[in-house]
C-alpha cells in the first residue's frame, strides 16, 4: 500500500468483513477478462463463505483458478465541500474451494441464515435449497484495508 498511515489494522478489517453485508467476489474469468460479482457473505475465523447456484460463470471461473478477492465497503461517504470521500474498505485475498462436506455445508448456511434472518427458523429453508445451492469457502490469506486520510485516528463509525 502506497499509503501507509492510511493502512486499517487487522482488527479494524476484520471489524469490517463482520459489519458489512455484502462485498465484491473477484475471480479470473474467461479470456483473461477478471470477473467481479457482488454477494452477501459470513466472515467467520478467517474464512469467508458465499452461496450461489451450483453451476454458472463463477463456478466456472474456480475451474480455472482458485484464487480471488472479496472486497467490502465499510463507509462511503462523500464529502462534496471537500472534493473527497470518506471511506474505510477492505480487500480479503484467498483461494477458494466448494464445500462438498454436509457438516461444512450446513455450518456455512446455517450462519448465513442466521446473519440475515436472525431469529428466524430456518430449516425449511435450508432443506428446501440443499440441493439446489452451491456454497464456496475463501480462506483468507491476507487482508488489506484502507480509510481516507481524514479518518486516520477518528473513532470508528
Amino acid at each position: 500500500m502506497r499509503r501507509r498511515g492510511q493502512a486499517l489494522s487487522q482488527d479494524a478489517c476484520v471489524e469490517i468483513l463482520n459489519r458489512g453485508t455484502s462485498g465484491v467476489l473477484a475471480l479470473s474469468g474467461d479470456d483473461g477478462y477478471p470477473y467481479a460479482v457482488p454477494l452477501s457473505y459470513i466472515y467467520d475465523s478467517g474464512k469467508l463463505w458465499f452461496h450461489c447456484a451450483p453451476g454458472g460463470h463463477k463456478l466456472d471461473a474456480l475451474q480455472n483458478s482458485d484464487k480471488a478477492s472479496f472486497c467490502v465497503i465499510g463507509r462511503d461517504e462523500i464529502v462534496p465541500e471537500k472534493f473527497t470521500t470518506f471511506f474505510r474498505s477492505v480487500i480479503a485475498f484467498g483461494r477458494v474451494r466448494i464445500l462438498t462436506e454436509d457438516g461444512e455445508r450446513r455450518t456455512a448456511l446455517e450462519k448465513l441464515a442466521e446473519k440475515y434472518s436472525p431469529g428466524i427458523p430456518s430449516e425449511r429453508e435450508i432443506g428446501g435449497a440443499w440441493n439446489r445451492v452451491c456454497l464456496l469457502e475463501l480462506s483468507v490469506e491476507h487482508l488489506s484495508g484502507k480509510e481516507a486520510i481524514e479518518l486516520v485516528g477518528v473513532q470508528k463509525q
